[in-house]
């Protein structure tokens, strides 16, 4: 995997806001003390997410990402994974991506949970070959059975949660994407879970992993970045990171 590699230039985002009045904004985004800046262009409030952001990562990176809700962690996981195009400045991901962003994504309620896993599948990036080679063991890692031949609106949520991570987690990356750690199911569920996830992390290139929890991210990380108010620090050791949160 040493081709891998994630490169972001100069990268802002920015997002308008309709209907909402400028200064009641202001109070609101000052009142939380968390979220993009407010400003506008061409006459128009917007909020911008990711403001001139710089980032190189290589093979065996593992990067954590520390901030306050709304500092914008979410959104950089969500630009790398391509969700974005920036407005200023560049991106670059070489490798397949994984992005653990949304276990729901895809899954259609009216449909099988069979042709859930496909769906989510090709959402991921795999072939009809691929999927087909993959399903039988993401069917059986999800312990479902024969309630995979129903439609997922069926399910209790704790089921459907286990076909989402099934799904998602059946894939191989060069770069892993994950917006905290997942934990599903119930505690025997959660185990198998927490094994599939490490196994995902270890094959990866590269992992890009947000998370409040500060001993997972010593545990996994090697590297980490503070973001505030979608302005990033500079990436340092993750032996820094009790510094870095001080700061």
């Amino acid at each position: 995997m040493t081709g891998v590699s994630i490169s972001c230039r100069n990268l802002s985002l920015r997002f308008p806001v309709y209907g909402v009045d400028a200064k009641s904004l202001k109070k609101h985004l000052a009142k939380i003390a968390v979220g993009g800046r407010l400003g506008s262009h061409h006459g128009s409030t917007e909020v911008t997410a990711i403001s001139n952001l710089s980032l190189e990562l290589k093979a065996g990176d593992r990067l954590g990402l520390i901030g306050h809700n709304g500092s914008g962690k979410t959104t950089l996981l969500r630009a790398l994974s391509g969700a974005y195009e920036p407005d200023d400045g560049s991106i670059e991901v070489n490798g397949h991506i994984a992005a653990l962003l949304d276990l729901n994504l895809g899954i259609d309620p009216t449909a099988t949970g069979f042709d859930n896993i496909r769906l989510r599948g090709r959402i991921a990036g795999l072939s009809t070959k691929e999927v087909d080679e993959r399903l039988d063991e993401i069917a059986e890692f999800s312990g479902l059975g024969p309630f995979l031949a129903m439609p997922v609106k069926t399910y209790s949520a704790g089921m459907q949660a286990r076909l989402a991570f099934a799904a998602a987690t059946a894939v191989e990356a060069d770069v892993l994407l994950m917006d905290e750690w997942i934990a599903v199911g119930d505690a025997d569920f959660q185990k198998l879970a927490h094994r599939r996830l490490l196994k995902l992390v270890e094959r990866a290139g590269i992992l890009v992993l947000a998370s409040h929890d500060v001993e997972l991210l010593r545990l996994y990380c090697n590297k980490v970045m503070r973001m505030e108010s979608g302005v990033a620090s500079p990436v340092t050791d993750i032996k820094k990171l009790d510094e870095l949160m001080a700061a």
